[in-house]
């Protein structure tokens, strides 16, 4: 099967980054291709940056002609769009957000998220109440780095284990990395926790490929179905 992966910013190596992410997790009869959107914010953080994130990833995925896939994985976490591209397509869109929580509330009772700046928390603790993971979440704590910090890995790791032992107090008996920039972190600070900790990016691709699997598509009747005809302007020089 493929799956394509979507980053939610145009930060090529941050799509480098979360593929090898996706690959390590995925199965091998599973092909992972990246996309990166043509416009829109270097790093998401912030409503205005993930509301023009969505706009960009679905027309990323409206103009998308290379090879067929099976699934989607959208590697933005706690952004905006999933339920939009769920109109737009008619196979499984998994997002990291959600995924991660589920997984999350099959290991603990309660969860908590480590993210990136602290303006993020709000606008994940919506995703999560959005998706109905919320009422398990014990905390959303900030590690006061920017998305394109994370590549200092000694910088990341630190601020990581300060910020987990504030969710551990709230009552976190998992933890979630809270940007899909973090993948490969749960590798490093996993044991040094003794805490079991969820990558979005790798819980997505696991799920994604067992609803393939299962032969499972998005439903579209009700919520999820297929956007209206009518004219749309995607935006100066759109096709």
């Amino acid at each position: 099967m493929r799956i394509v992966v979507t980053n939610c910013n145009t930060t090529q190596e941050m799509t480098e980054e979360i593929v090898r992410g996706a690959r390590a997790a995925a199965g091998p009869g599973t092909a992972v291709t990246g996309l990166t959107p043509q416009w829109g914010p270097e790093s998401a953080e912030g409503w205005l940056d993930s509301y023009l994130s969505a706009a960009a990833v679905i027309d990323l995925l409206r103009t998308y002609r290379g090879p067929a896939y099976d699934a989607v994985v959208m590697a933005g976490f706690g952004e905006h769009g999933r339920e939009g591209v769920r109109e737009l397509l008619d196979v499984p869109v998994v997002d990291i957000t959600e995924a991660a929580a589920h997984l999350a509330c099959l290991l603990g009772r309660r969860y908590g998220v480590v993210t990136t700046l602290e303006r993020s928390c709000g606008q994940i603790e919506d995703s999560l109440e959005l998706a109905g993971v919320g009422r398990n979440c014990a905390a959303v704590v900030g590690t006061g780095l920017n998305v394109l910090d994370l590549g200092d890995a000694a910088r990341t790791e630190a601020a990581f284990l300060a910020a987990s032992e504030r969710a551990r107090q709230a009552g976190a008996e998992v933890l979630v990395l809270g940007c899909a920039g973090m993948t490969g972190l749960q590798r490093v600070v996993g044991e040094k926790l003794g805490l079991p900790v969820v990558d979005g990016v790798g819980a997505a691709v696991k799920l994604a490929e067992s609803l393939v699997g299962l032969g499972l598509r998005t439903s579209k009747v009700g919520g999820y179905a297929g956007p209206l005809p009518k004219g749309r302007i995607w935006g100066r020089g759109a096709g």
